[in-house]
């Protein structure tokens, strides 16, 4: 078996203990010489937006001079990065032993020469990929590689549905009829079969996982979909510990609403193959729910003959204190399927042996993952070890939600709902406006964060964000909060 199973997972919080949190010169603090967007992002942004829709685009960025924690926009502004590529660079910008990578001939070579992995993988892969996932896999035996979270997770329902049907044959092969109503995309080679995900998720914007979506209208707007189930999704009230009787009767009707679709849809004759799920709901608004709703709904997935995913895409690799979110909720075994991508470099996803195909090319595309992504995480790894960067965001996950707690006292009317673990941390501004406002007032004073939902804003730092960094963020946007609280008592 390639990787640990459950029982035996050894966690990567057991490191050695290190002396700072990051080998790279940083800038003591942020450095504002221009309004941002600054004159030259705005000039780069007309240029590409002559050839390319580009209204998205917030700044440009200097990816040569950035350097750890900061990035330099293309007018000279040194920015506190508090959202790294919306969670998607693990060690900040240009970390030196990430630049050492390429400068091997060796690992060059592998990179310029892209095989398609599903046919011709080079003579070093399989050794490579052993030794990188076995250090960091969730006590699942088998991996996909992929290229991102939203291929990873739309491969992994198609491995559910293969799953599914496979046990419901038997193992016996596919009749003649399977194999000619397939190819017309109708029963019983294209079965009637559905996931069921929850209000809020967001999986992925390709169209099976849009249909798992439930999130912004925008996403989904004037594209066809599927009747795929969604459960609502724990809301809870804030403080946590001022609401459990509250919060724990949310837990109890969502569940209750997610055992009445999967018997609905049962009963319709498009059961529920699989339960696609996130430890933490990222994009709609950093939502959280409590480790007796997971162990429930693997209980009630189990129950339904069905298969349980977790999207770590966003989740994983650390930024909550475990390398894994699910960690944390104490399962009682590994969920089927794990999706994952962004601070891993390339998407991918692990599965149970039972998930295991029986016949190829049921899961394949050209690249199936990317040899020189695979080096650079097998760096990331590394020095997540050696640095304990684990620990490190706890130690700064832990100092930034005392603070924003503390600005959710001191200033009542614009800080609330103060919710996340690590530093996957958000909180509420009183409406869209009032968000937008402390992101326009921080991003202009050097510090940049990111949005979810429709009044939230959330953190998705390095892991080597480290204590000093979270002190800057708090001067910073108390600076914002006593500028708009004197404002609203002007009014």
């Amino acid at each position: 078996m390639l990787f640990r199973r459950f029982k035996n997972c050894i966690k990567l919080n057991k490191y050695q203990t290190r002396t700072c949190c990051s080998s790279v010169e940083e800038p003591k603090g942020p450095s504002v010489k221009t309004p941002i967007p600054g004159p030259n992002s705005k000039k780069l942004q007309g240029e590409l937006h002559k050839i390319h829709y580009s209204e998205t685009i917030q700044l440009f960025i200097n990816y040569v001079k950035s350097i750890g924690n900061y990035l330099v926009d293309a007018d000279g502004n040194v920015i506190l990065d508090t959202y790294t590529q919306i969670s998607a660079a693990p060690l900040g910008y240009n970390h030196p032993e990430l630049l050492k990578v390429f400068k091997n001939d060796d690992n060059l070579k592998r990179l310029i020469n892209r095989p398609a992995l599903g046919l011709f993988p080079g003579d070093d892969y399989p050794e490579r990929v052993k030794n990188v996932f076995s250090q960091i896999a969730p006590c699942l035996p088998k991996i996909y590689l992929m290229m991102c979270g939203a291929c990873a997770n739309e491969n992994a329902f198609k491995h559910m549905f293969v799953s599914y049907q496979l046990k419901k044959r038997g193992g016996r092969p596919f009749t003649e009829e399977e194999k000619t109503s397939a190819v017309l995309n109708k029963p019983p080679g294209c079965p009637n079969l559905t996931i069921l995900s929850f209000h809020n998720a967001f999986l992925g914007r390709t169209f099976a996982c849009l249909a798992a979506t439930h999130s912004k209208f925008i996403q989904k707007v004037d594209l066809p979909s599927i009747d795929w189930p969604a459960a609502h999704f724990p809301i809870y009230k804030y403080p946590l510990e001022e609401n459990m009787r509250e919060n724990k009767e949310e837990d109890r009707k969502c569940l209750a609403e997610v055992e009445d679709l999967m018997a609905k849809y049962e009963k319709k004759g498009t059961p529920v193959a699989g339960v696609v799920v996130e430890p933490l709901q990222s994009e709609a608004g950093n939502y959280e729910a409590s480790p007796k709703f997971f162990q429930q709904l693997q209980k009630i997935v189990k129950k339904n003959n069905a298969y349980l995913l977790f999207d770590e895409v966003q989740t994983g690799g650390g930024a909550s204190g475990k390398f894994w979110f699910h960690e944390h909720f104490d399962l009682e075994t590994p969920p089927d399927v794990i999706t994952f991508a962004k601070k891993f470099q390339l998407g991918g996803y692990f599965h149970s042996e039972e998930l295991t195909p029986d016949v190829p090319y049921r899961i394949f595309n050209t690249w199936m993952g990317d040899p020189g992504k695979l080096m650079l995480l097998e760096v990331i790894i590394k020095v997540m070890r050696e640095q304990n960067l684990l620990e490190t965001v706890q130690k700064a996950g832990k100092r930034l939600k005392c603070g924003l707690h503390q600005f959710e006292s001191e200033f009542p009317n614009l800080v609330y709902s103060v919710r996340g673990v690590g530093t996957l941390l958000a909180f509420d501004a009183k409406d869209e406006n009032m968000r937008n406002e402390f992101m326009k007032k921080l991003l202009n004073k050097g510090v940049l964060v990111g949005n979810c939902g429709y009044k939230g804003i959330r953190f998705r730092p390095a892991l080597t964000f480290d204590e000093s960094h979270v002190d800057i963020f708090l001067d910073k946007f108390r600076e914002v909060l006593k500028e708009i609280n004197n404002d609203c008592v002007r009014l």
